[in-house]
C-alpha cells in the first residue's frame, strides 16, 4: 500500500514559486492498478517521483510498504551503449545466463527482432516498448509507469495495455496517462483537473 498524507510540493521558477501538489492525500491499495489522468503539467509525473522517493515533499508524509519498485520514466532512460536485449537484461542480472529471459520479454513486447539493436536506431515507440519490457521483467511489488504508451499506434497501444493487465494481476501498479482509453485498466482512477484538484473514481 502507498499512502500520501497532506503532501505539498512547490518548485521555484525564477522569482515565482509554483505549487505542483497542494495538500494531496491519497491511498493506493495493494494489488490494484491505479490509473492517474489529467492535463500536462498538473503534477502526475511529480506524484510518481514522490512515490518512488525521487522527490521529497515540502510538507506531508509518504508511506510505502515496499522497496521493491520498478519505474518506467517518460524518457525511457535506456542506456545508449547497450542493445535492447542488454538493457532488459541489466535489471535481471546483467549476466549471460539471463539473456534468454531478456529476449523472452522483448518478444512479449513484439521486439525480438530488435534484440541486438541500440536505442539510437529504434523509433520512439520501440524504445518505449524496450523500457516497458525492462520494467515488467523485474516483477516488482510496485510498478510506476509514466506515459508507457508514447509513440505507439492504436493497435499496439491496445496490445501493450493487455500485456500490462496480464503481467500485473494482483500487483500494485500506478500508471500515468493522458489517454482516456487507459482508464479501462483502472481499479482506481485518479483524475487531476487543470487546477490540480483531484477526483477519485
Amino acid at each position: 500500500m502507498v499512502t500520501l498524507q497532506n503532501v505539498t510540493l512547490s518548485f521555484r521558477d525564477g522569482k515565482t514559486v509554483k505549487t505542483v501538489l497542494n495538500d494531496l492525500s491519497l491511498t493506493f491499495p495493494e494489488g490494484k492498478t491505479i490509473v492517474v489522468m489529467g492535463p500536462s503539467g498538473c503534477g502526475k509525473t511529480t506524484l510518481l517521483r514522490i512515490i518512488a522517493g525521487l522527490e521529497s515533499p515540502d510538507t506531508g508524509n509518504v508511506t510505502r510498504e515496499t522497496e521493491s519498485i520498478s519505474y518506467l520514466f517518460q524518457d525511457t532512460a535506456l542506456l545508449p551503449w547497450l542493445t535492447a536485449q542488454e538493457n532488459v537484461n541489466l535489471v535481471l542480472s546483467d549476466k549471460k545466463d539471463t539473456l534468454t529471459e531478456a529476449l523472452e520479454w522483448l518478444s512479449r513486447v513484439e521486439l525480438a527482432d530488435e534484440a541486438n539493436t541500440h536505442p539510437a536506431s529504434l523509433s520512439g515507440g520501440m524504445r518505449q516498448r524496450v523500457a516497458l519490457a525492462r520494467a515488467l521483467s523485474t516483477d516488482a511489488e510496485l510498478l510506476l509507469l509514466d506515459e508507457p504508451f508514447r509513440g505507439m499506434d492504436e493497435d499496439l497501444h491496445v496490445r501493450m495495455r493487455e500485456l500490462i493487465r496480464e503481467c500485473r494481476k494482483g500487483k500494485t501498479t500506478v500508471l500515468v496517462t493522458h489517454d482516456a482509453a487507459d482508464a479501462e485498466l483502472a481499479d482506481v482512477l485518479v483524475v487531476f483537473d487543470e487546477n490540480r484538484n483531484v477526483t477519485i473514481k
